[in-house]
């Protein structure tokens, strides 16, 4: 097996196929796995997220009784001086990892030339041919630029370069309302910068709860920023002296010391050859796959951010790790196509199963039980007490169809939701169930007291069947 990529899809790829028994080959760009979710994505960004969420929540543990002002012109860098030892180690357990699997790593750009047979450029430009019996592509993707928004990597930004910048701006501009975009959006609002989000969309996040989604959006306003949606955009321009404008149709004109392009992301297929090997793009400038993530060519899989949405690390990985299971013939699992989504916003967003209104059009109806952190007392003692779980529930038999949270630990909390989705529970069973005190898991229990009332208030209002 030859995997084409060492981010998230790819790792998990090359290593479930040595597992397997195959004798998988790795080939990355970079001299160590990881891609970009380790060295520009996910860990950077989660790194300087727990800086801007510690400073915040310490005003909130000490009463503010001892403030914590963020320096004019406070470098960046000085708020992520642990990022290198993070990646370092992160990149040291992958290298472990494949080299205890027995998985060669090969530094190289690979393109096919059949069906085949892949060609390996090497760093001193000469070139290695390699044959293999399956192929997983896991190529990541690198930020979409529009030809209206002339990023320079110093004043206009994109993923790659925003946390290159040398010092926090007093204003930010963030074009798009992805995951990308609101997670670094709350961030550097968390850090006292001026920020707004601006979007052609409704709201941002459009495929997460929407009653999550506004409470995302009352804190970002909460912390001084703002969202302009439904807004489209004309051109972006640096002033060349202190500013970036940005116009928008209808002469809207917005300035901003810095601004942050997010507006997508793109899939390297053009470098790939995969007209040689007879791989279908879609329309869109993805690989087009199948539900076991086989491409037009039976034995060439795609994963991770090639394929396109949700291109969350969680799911990426869950894609190359069953790529390699139907390639090798494993079973897949039943449960795949129930994986949380974790939004590493200010605050967190955790979402397993259906929402709200995805159960309302599928069963005509829907019980919603809702706690709020202020209700239990991890959430006063944490001064996290503007968080929310909200389960859903079928509307008959109170089985849990969906869990949703935002706040402090949200990412984790919505996990005990989908153990219970994966059994087929009903809600009943987090009123019998006994919760450590104080945790963030007993909103389970507040919820379901809920939609118990909720429950009973509609057995109690049915009319009663005459004699």
């Amino acid at each position: 097996m030859v995997v084409i990529g060492g981010g998230p899809a790819g790792q998990k790829a090359a290593v479930q196929g040595a597992k397997a028994g195959a004798r998988v080959l790795l080939i990355e760009r970079a001299k160590s796995a990881g891609g970009a979710c380790v060295r520009y994505g996910t860990i950077p960004s989660k790194t300087l997220r727990e800086t801007a969420l510690s400073l915040g929540k310490f005003r909130k543990l000490t009463a503010h009784v001892m403030e914590v002002e963020m320096p004019s012109h406070l470098q960046v860098s000085s708020l992520m001086d642990r990022k290198e030892e993070v990646v370092s180690a992160h990149e040291r357990y992958m290298q472990a990892q494949l080299a205890r699997n027995g998985i060669e790593l090969q530094q190289g750009v690979a393109r096919f030339t059949s069906a085949q047979q892949v060609e390996i450029t090497l760093l001193d430009g000469g070139k290695r041919h390699v044959g293999g019996r399956y192929f997983v592509i896991a190529a990541g993707s690198s930020p979409r630029t529009p030809d209206n928004v002339p990023v320079d990597h110093e004043h206009i930004l994109d993923s790659d370069s925003l946390l290159s910048v040398s010092y926090l701006p007093q204003s930010l501009v963030v074009l798009g309302a992805g995951v990308i975009a609101c997670e670094y959006a709350s961030i550097f609002a968390a850090l006292g910068v001026k920020v707004t989000i601006i979007d052609k969309g409704e709201r941002p996040l459009g495929f997460m709860d929407q009653e999550l989604v506004e409470h995302f959006l009352t804190e970002l306003r909460q912390a001084g920023g703002d969202f302009l949606g439904q807004r489209s955009l004309q051109s972006v321009a640096y002033d060349g002296l202190s500013s970036v404008e940005t116009r928008l149709e209808g002469g809207e004109l917005i300035r901003s010391e810095k601004l942050f392009c997010a507006l997508g992301r793109v899939a390297p297929v053009a470098g790939l050859g995969l007209d040689a090997a007879g791989v279908k793009v879609t329309p869109r400038g993805l690989i087009a796959v199948d539900a076991n993530l086989r491409t037009s060519v039976p034995n060439i899989y795609a994963a991770g951010d090639v394929i396109g949405p949700p291109a969350l690390a969680s799911t990426s990985m869950e894609q190359g790790r069953r790529a390699a299971c139907h390639a090798l013939g494993l079973g897949l699992g039943q449960l795949g196509d129930l994986a949380p989504a974790g939004i590493y916003t200010i605050p967190e967003l955790g979402s397993v199963g259906l929402t709200e209104q995805q159960a309302r059009e599928r069963y005509g109806d829907a019980l919603v039980g809702r706690a709020k952190f202020e209700e239990v007392a991890r959430g006063q003692i944490s001064a996290a007490e503007n968080g929310l779980l909200k389960l859903v529930v079928h509307p008959h038999s109170g089985v849990v169809l969906g869990a949703h949270a935002a706040g402090e630990s949200a990412t984790e909390l919505v996990h005990i939701g989908q153990m219970a989705i994966i059994a087929g529970l009903g809600f009943e069973t987090f009123i019998d169930t006994v919760f450590n005190f104080p945790t963030f898991a007993e909103a389970y229990r507040v919820a379901a007291f809920d939609l118990l009332k909720q429950q009973r208030a509609r057995t109690s209002s049915k009319p009663v069947a005459a004699e």
